[in-house]
C-alpha cells in the first residue's frame, strides 16, 4: 500500500484539517504526492512570477493558514503524464463524496487548468 514520504506529510500538515483527512485517504487507493500546502510570501511571488499561479499573496488558498489548497501529483511524477492525472482526480473526486468533502480540482478549470491543485471551498 502506498504512503506519504516525509515531504509529503510536512505540506499536508500545513493544510486545512478537510483536505488531510480526503488525501490520508487518497493515498490509501493510489500513489500520489503533496508537493505544496501552506506557501508563504516569498514562494508566492515566486509562484506568481513563474506563471505558475494567477494570484499575487495574499490571494491564494496556499497563502491562508491552515492552507485552503494542496497541490497533489501521482507519483512518480511525469508531468506529460495526464492520464495518470485524471486518474488521481477521479480518485480524489470519489473519496471526497465518500468523505462528504467538498472539494474543488484545478484540472476541471477552464481558464487556467491546474492539474495538480486541489482547494475546499472558502
Amino acid at each position: 500500500m502506498p504512503k506519504f514520504g516525509k515531504r509529503s506529510k510536512k505540506e499536508l500538515a500545513t493544510a486545512h484539517p478537510d483536505l488531510q483527512r480526503l488525501f490520508n485517504a487518497v493515498i490509501e487507493r493510489i500513489d500520489c504526492a503533496v508537493i505544496c500546502g501552506h506557501r508563504g510570501h516569498a514562494d508566492q511571488d515566486k509562484a506568481f512570477a513563474e506563471g505558475k499561479s494567477k494570484l499575487e499573496w495574499p490571494k491564494s488558498k496556499h497563502n491562508k493558514v491552515p492552507a485552503l489548497a494542496v497541490d497533489v501529483v501521482p507519483f512518480p511524477i511525469d508531468w506529460n503524464d495526464l492520464a495518470r492525472f485524471d486518474a488521481l482526480a477521479a480518485v480524489v473526486k470519489a473519496e471526497a463524496k465518500r468523505l462528504n468533502i467538498k472539494v474543488e480540482c484545478g484540472i476541471d478549470w477552464k481558464k487556467f487548468p491546474d492539474a495538480p491543485h486541489y482547494q475546499v471551498p472558502g
